[in-house]
């Protein structure tokens, strides 16, 4: 008995285990074997130890890499600002309403995420009544335009990617005693120093998951760039779409796609570093 208690924790790991082996690990394998193969398309790749296929890949292209970094980031700042509030409201003052706004958040994804970017960019038009607002506003020139600039594309992130902030730091506050925060008041604490002290250490969690899945596609996103971009406003993802469907250039988009996991993993674990695996855990003391 004692055995077969020790073997359940392997048992319940197992199935996922063996899917990011078969899907991550597997694919990782073979996409750094590609990286580093020589030859061209017409004539076919050979086997070799290319490595310098990943200083050509990045030659050229840091401009993108750095873009990308900085438009997921905003965006994933946004997106946290819009969420946060969002999130609370419909945990702890929605009542009745609860299930109902649950369905608006996630209704978009009844639609897919091309037809989505699409709307955005007649939304986004030069003519449309959202830019006439922006612009009696006077936070766009009267002769400017919204449309194919890098505010377009990190609207267009912030949009499809927002779901993935605000479910996270839903759960984190659904599942949170609101008799904290009473006595948190009982102590004469204000609600600023409430939900600093109470509020925001609970629904660490859910913040660190929400952005960590937000950011992390938003990083590798090329469909906001294509259509919602111009030709100052491509990403990492774009030049990597070109090198495979275009260029047919396989071992550079393939090392290339390699350096961007690489630094995506390199951002995430700087930033659990600095937020504390606590946070990601939900462990109260590591937090403390």
């Amino acid at each position: 008995m004692t055995a077969r208690r020790r073997l359940v924790p392997y048992g319940l790991l197992g199935p996922g285990a063996i899917w990011l082996a078969l899907f991550f690990v597997v694919p990782m394998y073979f996409m750094g074997e590609l990286a580093l193969r020589t030859g061209t398309f017409t004539e076919g790749f050979q086997s070799g130890f290319e490595v310098s296929n990943f200083s050509d890949a990045l030659s050229g292209n840091t401009t993108q890499f750095v873009r990308s970094f900085v438009y997921a980031g905003t965006a994933t700042l946004i997106a946290l600002l819009i969420a946060y509030p969002l999130a609370y409201a419909i945990a702890l003052r929605a009542g009745r309403w609860k299930l109902l706004l649950l369905f608006a958040v996630v209704a978009p994804f009844f639609t897919t995420y091309l037809i989505r970017t699409i709307a955005w960019k007649t939304i986004l038009a030069d003519e449309s009544p959202v830019v006439s607002v922006l612009q009696a506003l006077q936070l766009v020139p009267e002769d400017g335009r919204v449309l194919a600039t890098g505010g377009a594309v990190i609207a267009g992130l912030t949009y499809n990617f927002l779901p993935f902030m605000i479910l996270p730091i839903y759960a984190s506050l659904e599942r949170m005693d609101t008799s904290l925060i009473e006595a948190g008041k009982d102590l004469y604490a204000s609600a600023t120093q409430t939900f600093l002290r109470v509020t925001l250490p609970i629904t660490a969690p859910g913040i660190v998951a929400g952005i960590l899945l937000t950011f992390i596609p938003a990083v590798g996103d090329y469909i906001n760039a294509e259509i919602l971009g111009g030709t100052g406003t491509s990403m990492i993802g774009n030049v990597i779409q070109s090198l495979y469907l275009e260029q047919r250039n396989y071992p550079e988009a393939a090392a290339l796609s390699f350096m961007m996991m690489v630094a995506i993993l390199g951002v995430v674990l700087i930033y659990l570093r600095l937020a504390g695996t606590g946070a990601f855990m939900g462990d109260e003391e590591e937090r403390g």
